[in-house]
């Protein structure tokens, strides 16, 4: 005797709500650690010294 399997049990359950929070949370953390990495870039970038003027004489 054959046993008939539907669809849903076949692919072994569903995303749901579950799947998708973890997703968002996954690419909320992502866009800010990209932040930090530009905030820091920006930051070592420009120069931590002041150059004046050197008097001349």
């Amino acid at each position: 005797m054959t046993k008939i399997i539907t669809e849903e049990k076949a692919r072994g359950g569903r995303w749901g709500w579950h799947g998708f929070r973890i997703l968002i949370a996954a690419l909320v953390l992502a866009v800010i650690a990209w932040g930090a990495a530009e905030i820091y870039g920006e930051v070592i970038k420009s120069p931590t010294t002041q150059q004046g003027s050197v008097p001349q004489g």
